[in-house]
Parts: structure tokens; sequence; C-alpha cells
């Protein structure tokens, strides 16, 4: 006998030219880590094509929201011309994602944010970027080699969500050039890598809106996935 209907959760997907076999078309994909993250966490993965129509639709059918990894976002989209280390740019995938993290922090449906999702999350509350990290810190040590993750640690501030999720100090896994510039309407840091970039940002006033520059779903511990879904389990109870 199955037990109680798992949370469904919404992860944002990519709309890119791919190739198997014979064949080269544009596909909607998402990197299976997050959906496999999502249902060890005890959720039911739903991808979430990049669309700005039907997102009264696409939210009434999810419980909670993963917006995940990607390219950079449109510049345009905080005001600030492109830098040249910019790039990967969908526009269409930034208008449709900005649209449905608004309109998923109306309903205050729970959302967990990564990487570039958590970018999303700042821009999308009147937030900026820094386009180019290593001119800030140095290094390129957040996303030291191309298709490879750094590890790190981060320091999380205690009294935060995050902190009562994650502790004091967590290990990390980084792909990044970008960081959090001013922040958005409500948001505060969250946690810190030791080169002193930002790595979370959360809402304390809604129910889980919780941004991370890392890739949880990348690692071992599912305890950022878990509590999505705990959230988004007591979002559909009302």
């Amino acid at each position: 006998m199955e037990g109680p209907l798992r949370p469904v959760i919404g992860i944002t997907s990519y709309e890119e030219p791919v190739a198997w076999g014979a064949w080269n078309v544009e596909a909607v994909l998402v990197p299976s880590a997050y959906v496999r993250a999502v249902e060890r966490a005890g959720g039911r993965a739903f991808v979430v094509p990049p669309a700005e129509e039907g997102l009264e639709e696409t939210l009434a059918a999810l419980d909670g929201l993963v917006f995940s990894g990607g390219g950079d976002i449109d510049p345009d989209a905080y005001g600030a011309a492109a830098h040249h280390a910019t790039g990967g740019v969908n526009r269409k995938r930034d208008e449709a994602e900005l649209a449905l993290l608004r309109a998923a922090l109306e309903r205050d449906m729970p959302v967990l944010a990564v990487c570039r999702g958590s970018q999303v999350l700042n821009v999308g509350l009147g937030g900026d970027l820094v386009q180019h990290l290593p001119e800030v810190v140095g290094d390129d040590r957040h996303r030291h080699t191309p298709g490879e993750f750094a590890d790190h640690d981060v320091r999380v501030e205690p009294a935060s969500r995050v902190g009562g999720i994650l502790g004091e100090r967590a290990p990390v896994k980084s792909h990044h050039h970008q960081a959090f510039g001013r922040l958005g309407g409500g948001l505060r840091e969250a946690a810190w890598a030791d080169d002193g970039t930002v790595e979370a940002i959360e809402d304390p006033a809604r129910r889980f809106a919780v941004g991370v520059l890392w890739h949880p779903e990348e690692g071992d511990d599912l305890a950022l996935f878990e509590a999505l879904v705990e959230e988004a389990r007591r979002y559909r109870a009302g």
C-alpha cells in the first residue's frame, strides 16, 4: 500500500539544441541530479519548461519550486550593460523564470534557488549582480575548471534559515563566475565563502525562499532539498 502523496516539486529547465543518434533538435532538459535530489528528499520532480504563458496552471500543479542553474542572466534585467565575460544568456528563459518566480512568491510557495536560480531570486526582487567575480576576489576559485565543480566551505549565519538547516559551516560544490551585488527587497545574507563572497541569501518573511550559489544537488547532503520538500508538504496542506 502506498503512503501519503509526495509533494510535487517543479524544476525549471533549459531549452537547448541537443543531439543523440541521428537527431539534432531543440529539447527541454535539466540535469538529472536535480531530479534525483528532489526524489531522494521525498518529493516528486516535475520539469517546468520556460514559458511566460500558463503560470497559474503551472503553479496550481505544484507544491514547491527549484530554480536550477545555467547561463548568465541578461544584464538588461537589472539595468546594467553587459560585461565581456557575461555569456550563455537566454532572454526567453530569463523572462519566463522571473515571471514564474514572482508569481510563486506571491503565493508564498516554497522556493529553493540554485546558482543561476539564486541570481534569478535576487534580480526578481530588485537586486543586481556582480558580473565577473574574479575581478572582485582576484581569482577564479569559484569556477576554476569549466565543467568541474569547485569544492570549498561556506560559513553560515547560525540565526538564518540556512543555518538552521546546515549548521554554522558546510562543504559545498560551486561553479559560478557571477555573484550577488545589491540584494533584492526583503533578502538578507545567509552564508559566505572564505573570500567574503556571499554564497546564500534568503527572505525571512516568506515561508521558504532560499537561494544558494553552490550546487547542493551535486553533494551528498540533501538537507536543503529535504527542507524544501517538508515546506512543500505544509504548503499543500494549507
